[in-house]
C-alpha cells in the first residue's frame, strides 16, 4: 500500500461512514428515512483542512534562504524542495526536480479562477519546466525565488518574467464531489458483494 493511499484511506472511510449514516438515519417515531442534502460536506471540509495545512507549511517557510538543491527549511530551500516540504504534510513523496513534479498529480486548467490553495504551479520555457510554486489563495503563490534569494509570496497578477512563463497546474488534493461519490459508490458496491 502506498503512503498516499494509507493517508487517504481514513478519509475515504470517514466519508463512507458519513454517507452511510446519513442514508440510514431514521425518524424513530414515524420510521421516515432522512437524506442528507450534502453527504460529502464533511469530506470536503476535511480536504479543505488538508489544503490549509499545505498552505500553512508553505507560508511558514517564507523568508527561508534560497539554496540550490535545498530540501531543509533550516538550511535552505529551492523551489522543488519547498514544494516537497509543503506536500510532505499529506505524505506525498514528490520527484526532486521541478520538471519531475510537473508530471505527477492531476492536471488542472491554467486558470486563476479554477485554482485551489495547495495546487502546484509550474513555470518554464518551451516544454522545459524549471520552476514550481504553491498556490496559497487570493491570486498569490509561495515559491523559492532565485532573484530574491529566499522563499517569498508573489501575486500572480504581478507583471514579471516568471508569471509570463506560467505553464500549468498540478493538484494533489482533489474534492470533485461527483468523482468522490462515484468512487465511494463503486467501493461500497464491491464491499457488499
Amino acid at each position: 500500500m502506498t503512503r498516499l493511499s494509507r493517508t487517504l484511506l481514513p478519509v475515504v472511510a470517514a466519508a463512507l461512514v458519513a454517507v452511510s449514516a446519513a442514508a440510514q438515519a431514521q425518524d424513530t417515531g414515524r420510521g421516515i428515512q432522512l437524506e442528507s442534502k450534502k453527504p460529502f460536506a464533511q469530506f470536503s471540509a476535511s480536504a479543505e483542512r488538508v489544503r490549509d495545512s499545505i498552505v500553512s507549511k508553505a507560508r511558514g517557510s517564507v523568508g527561508t534562504r534560497y539554496r540550490l538543491g535545498g530540501t531543509k527549511p533550516g538550511v535552505g530551500l529551492d523551489c522543488s524542495g519547498l514544494v516537497r516540504y509543503a506536500m510532505s504534510i499529506i505524505d506525498v513523496v514528490l520527484p526532486r526536480t521541478a520538471h519531475g513534479q510537473s508530471k505527477v498529480g492531476a492536471e488542472v486548467p491554467k486558470n486563476v479562477a479554477a485554482l485551489k490553495p495547495g495546487d502546484v504551479l509550474t513555470f518554464g520555457r518551451g516544454s522545459r519546466i524549471s520552476h514550481v510554486g504553491i498556490y496559497v489563495g487570493d491570486g498569490k503563490m509561495v515559491h523559492a525565488s532565485t532573484s530574491q534569494r529566499r522563499v517569498i509570496e508573489t501575486s500572480l497578477n504581478q507583471r514579471n518574467p516568471l508569471i509570463r512563463q506560467w505553464k500549468g497546474v498540478r493538484r494533489f488534493v482533489d474534492v470533485n464531489s461527483a468523482q468522490i461519490r462515484d468512487s465511494l459508490l463503486a467501493l461500497a458496491d464491491s464491499l457488499s458483494r
